[in-house]
This record gives C-alpha cells, structure tokens and sequence, in this order.
C-alpha cells in the first residue's frame, strides 16, 4: 500500500511540474524574438507611429497559457504590449491541431501536438479529444479578457463595434479590440452547425486549412494539393450567408481557385508573404496572389523567415512594398503570426521599429496609414454586418 501511495505522490508530482514549467520552457522555446541592438525610433516615425490606427490580421496568442491582461517576458502579444505598440484591432486565431514535424512541404493529419499542449496546459476535458471543444475554449479565454477591466479589451463583431473603438481611440482611450479566427476548419468536426455556433459567439473569419489535408480539402503543406470538397463548399457558401469572410491561408492554389470561383465576398490571406520576394513552399504564386486581389481580398503581410525570408523591419518593409507594386496599395496588411511559433524581430510593442523602416524605405504617410491597418478598417467597415 505504501508504495502504491508512493507512486502516486509521485505522479501527482510529475503531473504538477509538468503543468508548472513545460507549457513555459515550450513557448520559451517556439515564440522567440531575435536578439537584436535597439532599433533607433526617430522622434518623427514615433509621433506618426503613435497616430496610426494599427491592425494586425494573425496572432495564435490564446494557444498558450498567459494571461493575456497582463505583461509576459514570454511570447509575442499581451494586451499591455499591444497598448504599448499602439495596436487598436487584433484578430486572434484558435490553433487546434498540428501534426508533428511540422514543415512547409508535406504533412499528413495522423498526428497532433496540440493534445499534448492543452493537457499540459491543463485545458478542460473536453479540449483533450475534440478540436471544436479547443475552438470554443480560445474564444472563451476571449470573451474572458472583455470582462476584464485591466484587459480593456472590446470584441468586434460588427460596424458599431468598429465604430464605438474609433471614437473612444479618437478619444485617447487605451483600448483594444479583438476579432476571432478559426485557424483550420476541421476544428467544425465536420458540421455546419459546429461554424453556426461559433459565428454566434463572435467568429468572423474561417480559415480553410492549416497544415494538413482536412474535410474541407488540401492545405499547402499537405499531401493531395485537392481543391475544396463538397463540405467545404457548404463551409464558404454558408460563412457568406452568416456575413463572415474566408481566410485562404494556408490553402492548396487548387482550394484558393475554388474559393475565388464561389465566393461572393472578399477572401483575406490573414499571413504570409510573395513567392516573387521570398521564393518558400509557405508562400503563394504571385499571379494567385493577384487574382485574390482582383476580387478585393487583402493580404497580411508576416514578419518570420518562411514568409517573407529576412525577418527584420526593413525585410518586411520591403515585402510590403512588393506587395504594394504587384497588387496595389488597398490590398496590403499586417499578418505577423505573432505567438504561431515563429522568431520575430521585434514583438507587438515594438512595433514602431516598422514603421520607422517603412519611413526610411520612402513610404509616404499615406501609404503608411493604408498598410498599417487603414485599409484593414476600410476592408471591415464594407464587410461587416451594421449591427
């Protein structure tokens, strides 16, 4: 009996700092900054940066265990740092599976390392074995943050709610608003009614695909390169009907196609770059890029090497101006894919290191403000419902 008892203690022990530190050392690990010396901010590029309204279309943030409301010496985003970076709109992305070895070429859904991490995280029961239950559970830590007076955080879900976060940002109040992403849609499980569901609780944007080939059809970095299936036909067509808007990143060219042929709204790419400035199986074909656009969709810049292949302030300042020559100023964004276990240069309070790079790289201010989240407030004021 003893040693049973033993080997339990010894367990609840194991469990216990298995909890404590290996959701830390991973993210430690994965969500990285480089060292850099301090990137020189002039007092011109920060009074602008500090009259921007700033908006950036990916962070997979609610995958890790911190408490977004305050500030973390780990990871990328925190509302403290995004106040610090003067970020008004932030779309969150549920991440709810990810198979292991991870690459940009080829992957199969057979594994996933996302188990690991909810129940180390300690995640509810349910996240353990349902990838609709770890979509609920991240927008439920959103919804969290909104009731949090030190988070002063504001979902977005409509153009009044746009509209009320410009006017108290006018006002000079510090808040910040939320959007909330589906990265993948096998986090539905297969059911339409698992998208309606979320829709009713605050999702806007769906991501088709991540990784791997899903019911929806080909990712990537999968295996078949497919297009999309009859349920994920059913998934765009009824994300329409429900007023959200597709996000294509990730997807096989063959999906993008379909999803450009049926689609009657705007699609956005929420991160990545151009295959024509940083030639990686992460990044799109450039006339793809550019049917996207014809159709009015915007492009979320990223900050990390697959993306965009110098991840420093001016190797991003230079794919946006790539971006901006191949498909126009009104389709370019941000898309850090903060916290989605990529290395940045800087994180989200460091943000005026960009926009110092965008001003030594000959943007005009105009440019600037289109770039660095006006044409993302164009984009939603035209896409979302009144009220």
């Amino acid at each position: 009996m003893r040693k049973l008892l033993y080997i339990a203690g010894l367990l609840i022990i194991l469990v216990v700092l298995m909890r404590a530190y290996v959701p830390i050392a991973l993210e430690h690990s994965m969500n990285q900054v480089q060292t850099h010396t301090r990137y020189p901010v002039t007092e011109t590029g920060q009074a602008l940066h500090d009259s921007l309204f700033i908006a950036d279309l990916h962070t997979d943030s609610t995958l890790w265990r911190r408490d977004l409301a305050h500030e973390a010496t780990r990871g990328h985003v925190d509302l403290p740092r995004l106040r610090q970076g003067n970020v008004s709109l932030q779309v969150f992305s549920a991440t709810t599976k990810s198979p292991r070895g991870q690459n940009y070429k080829r992957n199969t859904s057979a594994s996933d390392n996302i188990t690991l991490l909810a129940i180390a995280q300690g995640w509810p029961l349910a996240t353990w074995n349902s990838l609709y239950a770890r979509a609920n559970y991240q927008l439920d830590r959103l919804h969290q943050l909104t009731q949090n007076p030190e988070a002063n955080l504001l979902l977005v879900r409509n153009r009044a709610d746009l509209n009320n976060l410009i006017a108290a940002r006018r006002r000079g109040e510090p808040v910040t608003a939320a959007m909330y992403l589906i990265e993948g849609a096998h986090s539905l499980e297969g059911k339409l009614d698992n998208l309606d569901k979320l829709h009713a609780r605050g999702l806007h944007f769906v991501g088709l695909t991540h990784f791997f080939d899903n019911r929806l059809g080909g990712s990537l970095h999968g295996v078949s390169q497919a297009g999309l299936t009859p349920f994920g036909e059913a998934v765009v067509r009824r994300a329409e009907a429900l007023g959200m808007n597709i996000d294509i990143a990730h997807a096989s060219p063959q999906m993008v196609r379909d999803v450009l042929t049926i689609a009657t709204r705007p699609v956005i790419l929420s991160h990545g770059g151009f295959k024509g400035n940083c030639d990686t199986p992460r990044n799109l074909d450039d006339s793809l890029m550019q049917e996207v656009a014809a159709q009015g969709g915007i492009i979320g810049v990223g900050y990390w090497d697959g993306a965009i292949c110098e991840p420093t302030p001016s190797g991003i300042a230079r794919a946006i101006r790539y971006g901006i020559e191949l498909l126009g100023i009104e389709h370019i964004a941000l898309g850090s894919d903060f916290d989605g276990t990529v290395t940045t240069p800087f994180d989200t309070a460091g943000l005026a290191a960009l926009t110092q790079a965008l001003l030594d790289q000959g943007f005009s201010e105009a440019e600037i403000r289109a770039v660095m989240g006006e044409n993302v407030k164009r984009y939603l004021m035209q896409q979302l419902p009144a009220s």
